[in-house]
Protein backbone atom coordinates (compact mmCIF):
# COMPACT_ATOMS: atom_id res chain seq x y z
CA UNK A 1 0.00 0.00 0.00
CA UNK A 2 2.91 2.27 0.78
CA UNK A 3 4.54 1.66 -2.74
CA UNK A 4 1.40 2.32 -4.40
CA UNK A 5 1.16 5.09 -2.44
CA UNK A 6 4.78 6.60 -3.10
CA UNK A 7 4.80 5.87 -6.74
CA UNK A 8 1.06 7.75 -7.20
CA UNK A 9 3.13 10.64 -5.59
CA UNK A 10 6.06 10.42 -8.01
CA UNK A 11 3.37 10.50 -10.72
CA UNK A 12 1.54 13.33 -9.60
CA UNK A 13 4.91 15.17 -9.06
CA UNK A 14 6.40 14.63 -12.56
CA UNK A 15 3.11 15.68 -14.25
CA UNK A 16 2.92 18.77 -12.08
CA UNK A 17 6.52 19.33 -12.87
CA UNK A 18 5.88 18.68 -16.66
CA UNK A 19 2.97 21.23 -16.79
CA UNK A 20 5.26 23.86 -14.88
CA UNK A 21 7.99 23.39 -17.50
CA UNK A 22 5.07 24.32 -20.32
CA UNK A 23 3.56 27.59 -18.60
CA UNK A 24 5.56 30.81 -19.30
CA UNK A 25 5.14 33.98 -17.81
CA UNK A 26 5.84 37.00 -19.62
CA UNK A 27 6.05 40.45 -19.45
CA UNK A 28 6.10 42.35 -22.88
CA UNK A 29 9.63 43.31 -22.36
CA UNK A 30 10.55 39.71 -21.57
CA UNK A 31 8.21 38.46 -25.08
CA UNK A 32 10.26 40.72 -27.07
CA UNK A 33 13.31 39.47 -25.55
CA UNK A 34 12.64 35.75 -26.02
CA UNK A 35 11.16 36.02 -29.54
CA UNK A 36 14.67 38.02 -30.42
CA UNK A 37 16.22 34.74 -30.03
CA UNK A 38 13.82 32.28 -30.37
CA UNK A 39 11.33 33.36 -33.33
CA UNK A 40 11.21 31.05 -36.13
CA UNK A 41 12.11 34.14 -38.56
CA UNK A 42 15.07 35.06 -35.80
CA UNK A 43 16.98 31.90 -36.51
CA UNK A 44 16.09 31.66 -40.01
CA UNK A 45 17.97 35.34 -39.90
CA UNK A 46 20.75 34.17 -38.03
CA UNK A 47 21.44 30.78 -40.00
CA UNK A 48 21.15 33.09 -42.97
CA UNK A 49 24.45 35.22 -42.02
CA UNK A 50 26.32 31.65 -41.33
CA UNK A 51 25.42 30.81 -44.67
CA UNK A 52 26.81 34.37 -46.03
CA UNK A 53 29.54 33.62 -44.34
CA UNK A 54 30.65 30.81 -45.50
CA UNK A 55 29.47 31.97 -49.03
CA UNK A 56 32.07 34.74 -48.36
CA UNK A 57 34.84 32.35 -47.79
CA UNK A 58 33.99 29.81 -50.97
CA UNK A 59 34.57 32.93 -52.85
CA UNK A 60 37.94 33.15 -51.35
CA UNK A 61 39.05 30.35 -51.94
CA UNK A 62 38.69 30.74 -55.72
CA UNK A 63 42.01 32.47 -55.45
CA UNK A 64 44.08 30.22 -53.19
CA UNK A 65 45.71 27.41 -54.49
CA UNK A 66 43.46 23.98 -55.26
CA UNK A 67 44.80 21.01 -55.33
CA UNK A 68 43.37 17.43 -56.98
CA UNK A 69 44.39 14.02 -57.32
CA UNK A 70 43.03 11.83 -59.72
CA UNK A 71 43.66 7.66 -60.48
CA UNK A 72 42.87 6.40 -64.77
CA UNK A 73 42.86 2.45 -64.71
CA UNK A 74 42.53 1.62 -68.17
CA UNK A 75 41.65 -2.76 -68.94
CA UNK A 76 41.14 -3.06 -73.06
CA UNK A 77 38.77 -5.73 -73.34
CA UNK A 78 40.04 -6.31 -76.84
CA UNK A 79 43.13 -4.34 -77.41
CA UNK A 80 43.78 -1.52 -80.91
CA UNK A 81 45.62 -3.41 -84.11
CA UNK A 82 47.42 -1.67 -86.17
CA UNK A 83 48.31 -2.51 -89.88
CA UNK A 84 52.21 -1.21 -91.14
CA UNK A 85 54.09 -2.56 -94.28
CA UNK A 86 57.55 -2.85 -92.31
CA UNK A 87 59.45 -5.00 -94.84
CA UNK A 88 58.70 -2.48 -97.51
CA UNK A 89 57.34 -5.54 -99.81
CA UNK A 90 53.77 -4.65 -100.02
CA UNK A 91 52.40 -6.83 -97.03
CA UNK A 92 50.79 -5.11 -94.38
CA UNK A 93 51.71 -6.90 -90.94
CA UNK A 94 49.41 -6.58 -87.78
CA UNK A 95 50.47 -5.65 -84.63
CA UNK A 96 49.56 -4.80 -80.69
CA UNK A 97 51.14 -1.87 -79.29
CA UNK A 98 51.02 -1.27 -75.43
CA UNK A 99 49.88 -3.46 -72.58
CA UNK A 100 46.16 -4.60 -72.40
CA UNK A 101 46.22 -2.63 -68.47
CA UNK A 102 47.28 0.17 -67.73
CA UNK A 103 47.07 2.61 -64.54
CA UNK A 104 47.63 6.73 -63.88
CA UNK A 105 47.99 8.46 -60.91
CA UNK A 106 48.32 11.93 -60.43
CA UNK A 107 48.25 15.28 -58.37
CA UNK A 108 47.79 18.81 -59.96
CA UNK A 109 48.39 22.10 -58.17
CA UNK A 110 46.49 24.91 -59.42
CA UNK A 111 46.91 28.75 -58.75
CA UNK A 112 44.29 31.49 -59.81
CA UNK A 113 47.31 34.32 -60.73
CA UNK A 114 44.79 36.69 -62.23
CA UNK A 115 40.89 37.10 -63.03
CA UNK A 116 39.06 40.28 -62.74
CA UNK A 117 35.70 38.21 -62.15
CA UNK A 118 36.93 36.60 -58.98
CA UNK A 119 38.03 40.05 -57.48
CA UNK A 120 34.88 41.35 -57.77
CA UNK A 121 32.99 38.56 -56.53
CA UNK A 122 35.15 38.49 -53.30
CA UNK A 123 34.17 42.35 -52.76
CA UNK A 124 30.10 41.12 -54.12
CA UNK A 125 30.47 38.25 -51.24
CA UNK A 126 31.23 40.52 -48.61
CA UNK A 127 28.22 43.02 -49.52
CA UNK A 128 26.09 39.20 -49.63
CA UNK A 129 27.09 39.05 -45.73
CA UNK A 130 26.02 42.82 -45.05
CA UNK A 131 23.03 42.06 -46.62
CA UNK A 132 22.77 39.46 -44.69
CA UNK A 133 23.43 41.14 -41.24
CA UNK A 134 20.94 43.96 -42.09
CA UNK A 135 17.85 41.70 -42.89
CA UNK A 136 18.76 40.00 -39.81
CA UNK A 137 18.36 43.73 -38.15
CA UNK A 138 15.35 44.51 -40.31
CA UNK A 139 13.79 40.71 -38.63
CA UNK A 140 14.54 42.14 -35.25
CA UNK A 141 11.88 45.03 -35.93
CA UNK A 142 9.63 43.13 -37.11
CA UNK A 143 9.69 40.78 -34.79
CA UNK A 144 9.34 43.16 -32.29
CA UNK A 145 5.81 44.81 -33.77
CA UNK A 146 5.14 41.34 -34.12
CA UNK A 147 5.02 40.34 -30.81
CA UNK A 148 3.41 43.73 -29.62
CA UNK A 149 0.58 43.79 -31.70
CA UNK A 150 0.09 39.61 -30.75
CA UNK A 151 0.79 40.50 -27.39
CA UNK A 152 -1.45 43.26 -27.56
CA UNK A 153 -4.63 41.60 -28.99
CA UNK A 154 -4.38 38.88 -26.31
CA UNK A 155 -4.81 41.47 -23.61
CA UNK A 156 -7.48 42.77 -25.90
CA UNK A 157 -9.44 39.76 -25.98
CA UNK A 158 -9.46 39.34 -22.27
CA UNK A 159 -10.36 42.73 -21.61
CA UNK A 160 -13.36 42.30 -23.40
CA UNK A 161 -14.17 39.11 -21.84
CA UNK A 162 -14.08 40.50 -18.68
CA UNK A 163 -16.22 43.38 -19.77
CA UNK A 164 -18.68 41.28 -20.99
CA UNK A 165 -18.54 39.00 -18.37
CA UNK A 166 -19.50 42.48 -16.17
CA UNK A 167 -22.16 43.27 -18.53
CA UNK A 168 -23.88 40.27 -18.39
CA UNK A 169 -24.17 39.91 -15.03
CA UNK A 170 -25.71 43.42 -14.86
CA UNK A 171 -28.08 42.55 -17.31
CA UNK A 172 -29.21 39.32 -16.35
CA UNK A 173 -29.89 40.88 -13.01
CA UNK A 174 -31.81 43.74 -15.13
CA UNK A 175 -33.76 41.10 -16.93
CA UNK A 176 -34.88 38.90 -13.99
CA UNK A 177 -35.73 41.93 -11.97
CA UNK A 178 -37.72 43.09 -15.17
CA UNK A 179 -39.53 39.56 -15.37
CA UNK A 180 -40.43 39.66 -12.07
CA UNK A 181 -42.63 43.30 -12.36
CA UNK A 182 -43.67 41.97 -15.81
CA UNK A 183 -45.56 38.74 -13.77
CA UNK A 184 -46.82 41.11 -11.46
CA UNK A 185 -48.29 43.32 -14.39
CA UNK A 186 -46.49 46.44 -13.53
CA UNK A 187 -44.37 46.58 -16.91
CA UNK A 188 -44.77 45.27 -20.77
CA UNK A 189 -43.98 41.84 -21.74
CA UNK A 190 -41.82 43.67 -24.76
CA UNK A 191 -39.67 45.05 -22.24
CA UNK A 192 -38.69 41.85 -20.84
CA UNK A 193 -38.05 40.51 -24.58
CA UNK A 194 -36.17 43.45 -25.25
CA UNK A 195 -33.47 42.73 -22.44
CA UNK A 196 -33.51 38.99 -23.41
CA UNK A 197 -32.89 40.11 -27.04
CA UNK A 198 -29.92 41.98 -25.44
CA UNK A 199 -28.79 39.22 -23.18
CA UNK A 200 -28.52 36.63 -25.61
CA UNK A 201 -26.37 38.85 -28.10
CA UNK A 202 -23.85 39.44 -25.30
CA UNK A 203 -24.14 35.85 -24.47
CA UNK A 204 -23.29 35.05 -27.94
CA UNK A 205 -20.44 37.67 -28.17
CA UNK A 206 -19.07 36.03 -24.84
CA UNK A 207 -18.44 32.97 -25.88
CA UNK A 208 -16.77 34.10 -29.40
CA UNK A 209 -14.37 35.82 -27.40
CA UNK A 210 -13.59 32.74 -25.17
CA UNK A 211 -12.59 30.85 -28.44
CA UNK A 212 -10.76 33.69 -29.89
CA UNK A 213 -8.76 34.27 -26.83
CA UNK A 214 -7.32 30.85 -27.40
CA UNK A 215 -6.77 31.80 -31.02
CA UNK A 216 -4.96 34.58 -29.57
CA UNK A 217 -2.77 32.79 -27.78
CA UNK A 218 -1.67 30.39 -30.09
CA UNK A 219 -0.86 33.34 -32.61
CA UNK A 220 1.45 35.23 -29.41
CA UNK A 221 3.26 31.67 -29.17
CA UNK A 222 3.52 31.43 -32.85
CA UNK A 223 5.12 35.12 -32.54
CA UNK A 224 7.16 33.93 -29.37
CA UNK A 225 8.46 30.68 -32.15
CA UNK A 226 6.70 28.47 -29.45
CA UNK A 227 4.75 25.61 -29.77
CA UNK A 228 1.09 26.76 -30.06
CA UNK A 229 -0.04 24.56 -27.60
CA UNK A 230 2.78 26.33 -24.38
CA UNK A 231 0.39 27.93 -21.53
CA UNK A 232 1.41 31.38 -21.21
CA UNK A 233 0.95 33.95 -18.55
CA UNK A 234 1.10 37.58 -19.23
CA UNK A 235 2.26 39.73 -16.64
CA UNK A 236 1.55 42.77 -17.90
CA UNK A 237 -1.97 44.14 -18.22
CA UNK A 238 -3.81 46.32 -21.42
CA UNK A 239 -4.25 49.58 -19.16
CA UNK A 240 -0.78 49.83 -17.98
CA UNK A 241 0.90 49.40 -21.61
CA UNK A 242 -1.59 51.84 -22.85
CA UNK A 243 0.43 54.55 -19.67
CA UNK A 244 3.53 53.43 -20.71
CA UNK A 245 3.41 53.74 -24.28
CA UNK A 246 2.11 57.35 -24.31
CA UNK A 247 4.89 59.28 -25.00
CA UNK A 248 4.59 62.54 -27.32
CA UNK A 249 8.26 63.40 -27.51
CA UNK A 250 8.11 60.54 -30.42
CA UNK A 251 6.24 63.08 -32.40
CA UNK A 252 9.03 65.79 -32.42
CA UNK A 253 11.78 63.50 -32.82
CA UNK A 254 14.28 63.94 -35.83
CA UNK A 255 14.58 61.36 -38.68
CA UNK A 256 17.98 60.85 -40.34
CA UNK A 257 16.97 58.84 -43.55
CA UNK A 258 20.39 57.36 -44.29
CA UNK A 259 20.39 55.31 -40.99
CA UNK A 260 17.24 53.51 -41.48
CA UNK A 261 17.89 49.85 -42.10
CA UNK A 262 15.19 49.92 -45.03
CA UNK A 263 17.48 52.71 -46.58
CA UNK A 264 20.49 50.76 -46.30
CA UNK A 265 19.38 47.70 -47.40
CA UNK A 266 18.37 49.31 -50.44
CA UNK A 267 21.81 50.97 -50.63
CA UNK A 268 23.27 47.89 -50.59
CA UNK A 269 20.65 46.24 -53.38
CA UNK A 270 22.80 49.89 -55.40
CA UNK A 271 26.23 48.27 -54.36
CA UNK A 272 25.26 44.64 -55.52
CA UNK A 273 24.20 46.79 -58.81
CA UNK A 274 27.24 48.81 -59.12
CA UNK A 275 29.23 45.38 -58.55
CA UNK A 276 27.47 43.43 -61.04
CA UNK A 277 28.79 46.22 -63.97
CA UNK A 278 32.14 45.86 -62.45
CA UNK A 279 31.76 42.47 -63.21
CA UNK A 280 30.79 42.79 -66.68
CA UNK A 281 33.75 44.88 -67.43
CA UNK A 282 36.26 42.52 -65.72
CA UNK A 283 35.32 40.29 -68.30
CA UNK A 284 37.09 41.68 -71.04
CA UNK A 285 40.28 41.58 -69.15
CA UNK A 286 42.64 38.26 -69.51
CA UNK A 287 42.89 35.67 -66.61
CA UNK A 288 46.26 33.35 -66.09
CA UNK A 289 46.58 30.60 -64.01
CA UNK A 290 49.43 28.11 -63.38
CA UNK A 291 49.28 24.49 -62.49
CA UNK A 292 51.92 21.96 -61.69
CA UNK A 293 51.85 18.45 -62.24
CA UNK A 294 53.28 14.90 -60.69
CA UNK A 295 51.74 11.74 -62.13
CA UNK A 296 53.27 8.05 -62.12
CA UNK A 297 52.03 5.23 -64.68
CA UNK A 298 52.77 2.02 -65.06
CA UNK A 299 51.82 -0.53 -67.84
CA UNK A 300 50.98 -4.51 -67.62
CA UNK A 301 49.08 -7.49 -69.44
CA UNK A 302 47.70 -8.74 -65.80
CA UNK A 303 46.73 -6.67 -62.55
CA UNK A 304 49.91 -6.68 -60.94
CA UNK A 305 49.92 -2.75 -60.24
CA UNK A 306 50.49 -3.49 -56.60
CA UNK A 307 53.28 -6.09 -56.79
CA UNK A 308 56.56 -4.70 -55.39
CA UNK A 309 58.34 -5.92 -58.47
CA UNK A 310 56.24 -3.98 -60.97
CA UNK A 311 57.74 -0.66 -62.88
CA UNK A 312 56.28 2.81 -62.09
CA UNK A 313 57.52 5.65 -64.52
CA UNK A 314 57.12 9.06 -63.07
CA UNK A 315 56.30 12.23 -64.97
CA UNK A 316 55.96 16.03 -64.11
CA UNK A 317 54.82 19.05 -65.58
CA UNK A 318 54.42 22.96 -65.01
CA UNK A 319 52.62 25.03 -66.78
CA UNK A 320 50.98 28.57 -67.28
CA UNK A 321 47.28 29.41 -69.07
CA UNK A 322 46.24 32.72 -70.17
CA UNK A 323 42.86 33.49 -71.88
CA UNK A 324 42.58 36.49 -73.26
CA UNK A 325 39.27 37.53 -74.88
CA UNK A 326 39.24 39.25 -78.06
CA UNK A 327 35.54 38.93 -79.92
CA UNK A 328 32.30 38.43 -78.57
CA UNK A 329 30.16 39.63 -81.33
CA UNK A 330 29.27 42.41 -78.71
CA UNK A 331 27.79 40.27 -76.09
CA UNK A 332 29.63 41.00 -73.74
CA UNK A 333 29.04 44.60 -74.35
CA UNK A 334 25.36 43.79 -74.67
CA UNK A 335 25.76 42.48 -71.11
CA UNK A 336 27.68 45.66 -69.54
CA UNK A 337 24.73 48.23 -71.10
CA UNK A 338 22.01 45.57 -68.77
CA UNK A 339 23.87 45.97 -65.99
CA UNK A 340 24.18 49.34 -66.02
CA UNK A 341 20.70 50.12 -67.07
CA UNK A 342 20.02 48.04 -63.52
CA UNK A 343 22.41 50.06 -62.18
CA UNK A 344 20.34 52.98 -62.86
CA UNK A 345 16.95 51.51 -62.23
CA UNK A 346 18.62 50.99 -58.33
CA UNK A 347 19.49 54.71 -58.15
CA UNK A 348 15.80 55.65 -58.77
CA UNK A 349 14.56 52.82 -56.02
CA UNK A 350 17.29 54.51 -54.02
CA UNK A 351 15.50 57.90 -54.16
CA UNK A 352 11.95 56.20 -53.88
CA UNK A 353 12.99 54.31 -50.63
CA UNK A 354 13.57 57.90 -49.29
CA UNK A 355 11.00 59.44 -49.97
CA UNK A 356 8.67 56.48 -49.02
CA UNK A 357 10.26 56.23 -45.66
CA UNK A 358 10.46 60.43 -44.93
CA UNK A 359 6.39 59.98 -45.75
CA UNK A 360 6.12 56.73 -43.57
CA UNK A 361 7.53 58.74 -40.71
CA UNK A 362 4.56 61.69 -41.17
CA UNK A 363 1.94 59.13 -41.67
CA UNK A 364 2.98 57.29 -38.20
CA UNK A 365 3.70 60.46 -35.83
CA UNK A 366 0.13 61.25 -37.41
CA UNK A 367 -1.74 57.59 -36.34
CA UNK A 368 -0.08 57.72 -33.22
CA UNK A 369 -0.93 61.30 -32.01
CA UNK A 370 -4.10 60.28 -33.07
CA UNK A 371 -3.89 56.78 -31.37
CA UNK A 372 -3.16 58.81 -28.17
CA UNK A 373 -5.91 61.37 -28.28
CA UNK A 374 -8.53 58.83 -29.38
CA UNK A 375 -7.49 57.14 -26.30
CA UNK A 376 -8.15 60.09 -24.17
CA UNK A 377 -11.21 60.87 -25.45
CA UNK A 378 -12.85 56.95 -25.03
CA UNK A 379 -11.40 57.12 -21.47
CA UNK A 380 -13.83 59.77 -21.13
CA UNK A 381 -16.40 58.88 -23.29
CA UNK A 382 -16.41 55.51 -21.19
CA UNK A 383 -17.19 57.08 -17.91
CA UNK A 384 -20.14 59.36 -19.57
CA UNK A 385 -21.81 56.32 -21.19
CA UNK A 386 -21.62 54.05 -17.94
CA UNK A 387 -23.45 57.12 -16.02
CA UNK A 388 -25.92 57.59 -18.86
CA UNK A 389 -26.95 53.77 -18.65
CA UNK A 390 -26.89 53.32 -15.11
CA UNK A 391 -29.53 56.69 -15.27
CA UNK A 392 -31.73 55.13 -17.83
CA UNK A 393 -31.44 52.13 -15.94
CA UNK A 394 -32.83 53.08 -12.84
CA UNK A 395 -35.54 55.35 -14.80
CA UNK A 396 -36.37 52.22 -16.79
CA UNK A 397 -36.96 50.52 -13.16
CA UNK A 398 -38.94 53.31 -11.81
CA UNK A 399 -40.89 53.47 -14.90
CA UNK A 400 -39.99 57.08 -16.06
CA UNK A 401 -38.30 55.43 -19.69
CA UNK A 402 -39.02 53.45 -22.03
CA UNK A 403 -36.65 49.94 -22.74
CA UNK A 404 -35.76 51.37 -25.91
CA UNK A 405 -34.19 54.58 -24.28
CA UNK A 406 -32.42 51.63 -22.02
CA UNK A 407 -31.69 49.83 -25.13
CA UNK A 408 -29.98 52.93 -26.78
CA UNK A 409 -27.89 53.77 -23.40
CA UNK A 410 -26.52 49.91 -22.94
CA UNK A 411 -25.69 49.93 -26.84
CA UNK A 412 -23.90 52.96 -26.74
CA UNK A 413 -22.41 51.80 -23.30
CA UNK A 414 -21.53 48.48 -25.05
CA UNK A 415 -19.78 50.60 -27.81
CA UNK A 416 -17.76 52.74 -25.66
CA UNK A 417 -16.37 50.60 -23.67
CA UNK A 418 -15.05 48.42 -26.77
CA UNK A 419 -13.63 51.82 -28.59
CA UNK A 420 -11.88 52.24 -25.21
CA UNK A 421 -10.50 48.90 -25.06
CA UNK A 422 -9.21 49.06 -29.00
CA UNK A 423 -8.05 52.77 -28.34
CA UNK A 424 -5.46 51.18 -25.68
CA UNK A 425 -4.41 48.18 -28.28
CA UNK A 426 -3.75 51.71 -30.59
CA UNK A 427 -1.81 53.10 -28.79
CA UNK A 428 0.19 50.10 -27.92
CA UNK A 429 0.39 49.13 -31.72
CA UNK A 430 0.99 52.45 -33.52
CA UNK A 431 4.01 53.86 -31.05
CA UNK A 432 5.56 49.93 -32.08
CA UNK A 433 5.11 51.36 -35.68
CA UNK A 434 6.58 55.07 -35.13
CA UNK A 435 9.61 52.98 -33.23
CA UNK A 436 9.88 50.98 -36.30
CA UNK A 437 9.43 53.82 -38.68
CA UNK A 438 12.14 56.38 -36.85
CA UNK A 439 14.20 53.01 -36.69
CA UNK A 440 14.54 53.48 -32.86
CA UNK A 441 16.60 50.89 -32.00
CA UNK A 442 15.76 47.44 -29.81
CA UNK A 443 16.93 48.03 -26.40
Amino acid sequence: MKKLGFLFFLFAFVMNTNAQEKTMQLSLRQAIEFALENSYNAKVAINDIESAKKKVWETTTIGLPQINGAVDYQNFLKQPITVADINGDGVNEEFVFGTKQNMNVAVTLRQLLFDGSYLVGLQASKTFLKISEQAQQKTEYITREAVINAYGNVLLTESTITVLESNIKILQKNYNDAKKIFENGLNEEEDVEQLEITLSSLKNQLNNFKRLETIAYRFLNLALGNPIEVNLVLTDTLDSLAEQNINLNLISKSFMVDNHIDYKIAENDRETKRLMVKLEKSKNLPTLNAFVNYGTQAFSNEFTFFDSDQRWFQSSLLGVSLNVPIFSSFGRKAKTAQAKIDLENSDIRLEETKQKLKLQVESAKNDYQFSVESYQTAKKNVDLAERIEKKQRIKFFEGLSSSFDLLQAQNQLYSQQQNYLQSMLDVIAKKAALENALNIPIK
